[in-house]
């Protein structure tokens, strides 16, 4: 009855060092600092960039040792565009712009001889 006694009082012992270092370690541990520049400001930016066009996708990416960014995709007619501003700085990082060619299937598709 002892070593049983023994037993529970070691296993409660070590689940209580396991449970302390998982509470000293999220203690220690910093949560990600929330960018300067906010999605709104960001949008702003980009609208600045690309005036007249609508935002059609907006990510916030976190790069590590890089500075993270907004991505945003704008569309204005039949252009696309990309948009990377420092979500720090609020500095336009990056800025694409691609067009939409929505007759692209039929001029793959043409082999050039006239049937």
């Amino acid at each position: 009855m002892q070593i049983t006694k023994k037993l529970i009082a070691t296993g409660a012992g070590i689940v209580a060092l396991v449970a302390g270092g998982g509470a000293a370690y999220a203690a220690t541990a910093t949560a990600p600092a929330a960018p300067k520049v906010t999605a709104e400001q960001a949008i702003e930016i980009a609208h600045k960039a690309v005036p007249g066009a609508w935002v059609s996708e907006l990510d916030f990416d976190r790069r590590g040792r890089q500075a993270d960014v907004w991505e945003l995709e704008l569309t204005k007619g039949s252009e696309r565009h990309e948009v990377d501003v420092d979500a720090a700085s609020g500095k336009v990082t990056k800025q694409e712009t691609d067009r939409n060619d929505r007759d692209d299937s039929d001029d793959r598709q043409d082999d050039g001889d006239d049937d």
